[in-house]
């Protein structure tokens, strides 16, 4: 069975170039699972979500560097992120893989406003675009078990230029954020 992860992977990667201020990037995508490929302006393919996201955010006119993180533990956490998204998420098709893979994540972000802590990164916006199709099957209550996870998610498809072509998800916000008012 496909997962249904891997259908976007194309548009995933244009919006983000669009995101970063590269509207015109020819993105296609290579094989069963549907692997992104890059063709750049030389001639090149870069292939791989990982290597395109990040050689996207150093191509970009708009700041697109500071999303790679300033120090190299930063930029060490943000490609442990990008790992985490393409063998962790991307492969989480059973029930039980999600709920495991969900659980992770709403303890890490306990604590955290992002990824990194308090702004946003290549890490928010690749995790984002991974998790919408997981997001988008949960119930009310679902989200409210994974609370840090959708105040996170939620935060970051309310972020300028983010969301895209993907659907605003509906999330009850005050039980989001009344931990926060206190």
């Amino acid at each position: 069975s496909k997962s249904i992860m891997a259908v976007g992977v194309e548009e995933e990667v244009k919006s983000l170039a669009n995101f970063l201020g590269l509207p015109d990037c020819k993105v296609t995508s290579q094989g069963d699972l549907k692997v992104p490929q890059l063709h750049t302006n030389n001639g090149g393919t870069l292939t791989g979500l990982a290597t395109i996201s990040k050689f996207l955010a150093k191509s970009s006119p708009s700041n697109g560097a500071r999303l790679l993180g300033t120090t190299p533990e930063e930029q060490a956490e943000i490609a442990q992120w990008l790992e985490y998204r393409v063998t962790v998420v991307d492969r989480s098709v059973e029930k039980k893989d999600v709920q495991a893979m969900l659980k992770e994540l709403n303890s890490y972000l306990l604590d955290k406003v992002y990824f990194l802590g308090f702004h946003v990164s290549l890490a928010d916006l690749v995790m984002y675009h991974g998790l919408h199709p997981v997001m988008s099957q949960l119930s009310f209550y679902d989200k409210q078990q994974y609370q840090n996870v959708s105040r996170w998610f939620d935060q970051l498809q309310h972020y300028p230029g983010v969301q895209q072509h993907l659907p605003l998800l509906v999330f009850l916000r005050n039980t989001l954020y009344s931990s926060f008012d206190h």
